[in-house]
């Protein structure tokens, strides 16, 4: 039976790059290989013809001369050099996957020939996250504090080597000290680190007794932070090499002082801006008149109109909060709630009567609100 077409076979175009070519063979590769479908003949059939035209798309030789002759211009027996094994030629299994599983497991030096272990491998420390919880006051003006962290010392009994005076650590004899061993898992060979050294290269006979042979000790370590002024709820500091200390000669990681703002008994905060309630008389919504808020740098007033209702919003411009990133302070919405006495006496109780007759019998004007509102309600039952 007469071979399919390479491109065909991968269901790429003639004009396919490199890497369409071989993100198509990945995907094949991965759906009908022989160790995910053991059962299935179909399967390692569409796997090896895959296989093979990847190993001739990939190389750029044997590209050309199928490009020009077709299957007799990379045919073995007619000198255009076919197939290779997974792990051999240009365009093995090995050149397709190596890639992914290097990044994975640490770049196995497989039987293409990748880069050989050099020994145990470097890592970099673990970051750290310190919760920090300041008032809103502290926020929007900034300032300057201490904490303090815990923080890694070198032993001052083994001098971070952690073995016990007078003894040394050995070579780890299951990883032979290159702190990685291969492990043969059906058809991939592949490296992960060593589970007797932990990837150190080095096991200790007799361990450190001050720090168990760790070679470190916990102590903490106390760090000046700057707060900046305009910052918010969640946001982080980051103070570079102040995490843990990294494995092997490792770099540190690093800390992030998360900021959380405690509430306020006055104001909410919506980003730059801030809200608040502010509760007036009854007599006051009626009459108007200035009166005096809060805010964060001081006392403002301005001058409400007569009439207002509960539930008003007025805006006071840049008294808000300049943000870390603002070139400008946001804004104060005072919301305004009218409050209805209570505990009245019976005198107040007879002039509020004299006073509801009276805006009664002056009509809708003294109230639209409940006119408009009736209104309405008269004309739903209608």
């Amino acid at each position: 039976m007469a071979k399919r077409d390479f491109y065909e076979i991968l269901g790429v175009a003639k004009n396919a790059s490199d890497e369409e070519i071989k993100k198509a063979y990945r995907k094949l590769a991965m759906k009908h290989h022989p160790d995910r479908n053991p059962d299935s003949k179909g399967s390692e059939d569409k796997f090896k013809e895959a296989k093979e035209a990847y190993e001739m798309l990939s190389d750029p030789q044997k590209r050309d001369a199928y490009d020009r002759y077709g299957h007799a211009g990379v045919d073995p027996n007619m000198g255009g050099g076919g197939g290779g094994g997974f792990g051999g030629g240009a365009g093995g299994f090995a050149d397709a996957f190596g890639d992914i599983f290097g990044d994975i497991f640490g770049g196995a030096a497989g039987a293409r020939g990748g880069r050989p272990n050099a020994g145990p491998q470097v890592y970099r420390g673990a970051d750290l996250r310190y919760n920090l919880e300041i008032t809103l006051e502290q926020a929007a003006n900034g300032f300057d504090t201490t904490i303090r962290v815990p923080s890694w010392d070198a032993c001052e009994v083994c001098h971070g080597s952690g073995a016990k005076p007078g003894t040394a650590p050995t070579t780890c004899p299951t990883c032979g000290g290159h702190g990685q061993v291969r492990m043969q898992q059906g058809f991939f060979s592949i490296q992960q680190t060593c589970p007797k050294c932990h990837g150190t290269g080095k096991i200790i006979p007799e361990p450190c007794t001050t720090c168990a042979g760790a070679g470190r000790i916990k102590r903490n370590k106390t760090l000046e932070v700057k707060i900046p002024a305009g910052i918010d709820d969640g946001m982080r500091i980051r103070s570079s090499g102040n995490g843990e200390p990294g494995m092997n000669g490792g770099p540190p990681g690093d800390l992030y002082v998360e900021i959380h703002i405690k509430p306020h008994g006055v104001f909410q905060r919506d980003g730059d801006d801030l809200h608040c309630e502010m509760t007036i008389s009854y007599t006051r919504a009626a009459l108007g008149g200035e009166i005096e808020v809060p805010t964060l740098s001081g006392k403002a007033s301005f001058t409400i109109p007569e009439g207002t209702q509960s539930g008003k919003t007025f805006r006071l411009r840049s008294k808000g909060i300049k943000g870390v990133r603002s070139g400008f302070a946001g804004d104060l919405f005072c919301h305004v709630v009218v409050e209805t006495p209570v505990k009245l006496t019976e005198k107040q109780k007879d002039l509020l009567r004299e006073f509801e007759r009276s805006t009664t019998e002056g009509g809708a004007k003294h109230s639209p609100q409940t006119k408009s509102w009736k209104d309405k309600v008269k004309e739903f039952f209608e």
